[in-house]
């Protein structure tokens, strides 16, 4: 019977255990509840966001109404995460412990799993537009939108702006197998695509003059002996065809 009344102790302390980490983890979570409320946690009200939202417009609105509402950054991570839907989900998931609770990491990894920069918003300026924008202030107002997210005031100066949108449309107006070739070198300014389109065209008229004026063959020795006239050599008589009488030639050196 001692042995037994020894283990008990033993037994309740190991099932007594757990039961402790569980209440530790419990009274963390209220405290951190406390602590939420304390920030204005529960004054913080915002849609989730939708699968047609555009991500990096959901995220400038989410950073606005956190200022507004007053949410301590340190809380705007695990907010963020909750609201975001489909891939930015899936990216906000897939991050480091350490790295999920740092809001400007996981708004770096939404933005770039998304791929949400500056060729994103480009292409979408080129684009053909759906029938939903046909309203034309509806229609400006995107571009406007689009072009000011693509060329973003901070990323270059005005004249690389302007030298960018030339360059794009440049080459939109461009015959297609020229613009195929320049294409395929990239330039990187205007300059570069003018020498690339010249040089181009230079190269064409040069291939197409050599198709309509080809050069004369030429001839070897043996060829030329070949073409010499046939009575080169010639000594003996020759009858001519209208009187029949003989008549003779000289030898021709």
């Amino acid at each position: 019977m001692q042995p037994v009344a020894m283990a008990l102790p033993d037994m309740l302390g190991q099932n007594l255990q757990p039961i402790t980490q569980i209440l530790d983890a419990q009274q963390q979570m209220m405290e951190r509840q406390q602590d939420w409320l304390q920030h204005g946690l529960p004054a913080f009200r915002m849609p989730k966001m939708m699968w047609e939202d555009d991500p990096k417009a959901y995220i400038e609105t989410f950073e606005w109404h956190a200022i507004m509402t007053g949410l301590d950054k340190g809380y705007w991570a695990s907010q963020l995460r909750a609201l975001v839907v489909n891939k930015a989900q899936a990216a906000c998931r897939a991050l480091p412990q350490d790295e999920a609770h740092n809001y400007d990491w996981v708004k770096t990894t939404i933005l770039y799993q998304l791929k949400i920069n500056l060729e994103h918003y480009r292409r979408l300026y080129w684009a053909k537009k759906g029938p939903e924008e046909n309203q034309p202030r509806l229609l400006l107002q995107l571009l406007w939108d689009l072009l000011n997210k693509w060329l973003s005031p901070t990323s270059c100066d005005r004249d690389t702006l302007a030298d960018e949108i030339m360059l794009e449309q440049f080459m939109n107006d461009l015959e297609e197998h020229t613009q195929l070739w320049v294409h395929q070198h990239s330039p990187r300014n205007c300059d570069e695509a003018l020498k690339l389109v010249e040089a181009f065209a230079a190269s064409e008229v040069s291939y197409s003059r050599e198709r309509h004026n080809p050069a004369p063959p030429t001839l070897s020795l043996r060829d030329l002996e070949k073409r010499q006239p046939m009575f080169k050599g010639m000594t003996r008589d020759m009858v001519c065809f209208r009187c029949r009488k003989g008549a003779t030639f000289p030898k021709l050196a």
